[in-house]
């Protein structure tokens, strides 16, 4: 089986769990520059406990990555959102047609970074809220920007961000990135899970998504963990 993310330049062949998985791989994501977005200016009250967020910013490999790297985090998990149990499979979602987004579970720790500050980094170092189904070199509906939250407080702030980076400007073009209702997350096959820590060299992960966690650590040193 093949991975369906489409590139432009060169075409690398690894095998993992005895799947060949390729990539065409792009230098120009490496060149994507990064501006730190303005914080939210709504910030949900911490309840104490752990909660969940579902992010999709294209290739999950690099949502996941990124996530992982921040402080309070507790897990990041790749997955599918957005669709049904018996399309929630790699080889399905790919055809773009199930409605599925390749989407990321965060665990995180609230009294560590907030909802809000997640946003903040999502939309500085994670995703391109301007392109629709598309990031990067990677296109079809499965790419898209999406949140999925779960709460209606996690809602309240994403709208609210939305609409204050919409008001100040902060991006050239408008934000297509979709708030979607809260649906079950599942969670991709074991060779996506922990891909970048575990194929640091890869080069779709040294071209696309290394630079979005050197970016991390470079925008937000304090949200950053080694």
């Amino acid at each position: 089986m093949t991975l369906r993310h489409v590139h432009a330049v060169a075409i690398a062949l690894v095998v993992v769990g005895g799947l060949s998985l390729m990539r065409i791989d792009s230098s120009a994501a490496a060149a994507k520059s990064f501006a730190k977005a303005p914080p939210a200016k709504l910030v949900a009250s911490s309840s104490g406990r752990r909660e969940i967020a579902v992010f999709a910013g294209g290739c999950f490999w690099g949502v996941e990555g990124v996530f992982e790297h921040v402080r309070g985090v507790v897990s990041a998990a790749s997955g599918y959102a957005g669709g049904t149990a018996g399309t929630a499979r790699y080889e399905t979602v790919s055809t773009g047609t199930t409605g599925h987004a390749e989407a990321v579970k965060v665990v995180f720790d609230p009294s560590q970074v907030s909802y809000a500050d997640l946003l903040q980094i999502y939309f500085s170092v994670v995703a391109d809220p301007t392109t629709l189904n598309r990031q990067g070199p990677d296109t079809g509906s499965q790419y898209r920007t999406a949140l999925f939250p779960t709460s209606a407080a996690q809602a309240n702030v994403a709208r609210a961000y939305i609409a204050q980076l919409t008001a100040q400007r902060v991006f050239s073009r408008p934000i297509v990135t979709k708030i979607e209702s809260s649906k079950p997350f599942y969670p991709a096959e074991a060779y996506h899970q922990n891909f970048m820590t575990r194929h640091p060299d890869y080069p779709y992960i040294v071209f696309n998504d290394r630079p979005k966690v050197e970016a991390l650590k470079r925008i937000f040193p304090s949200n950053y963990r080694g």
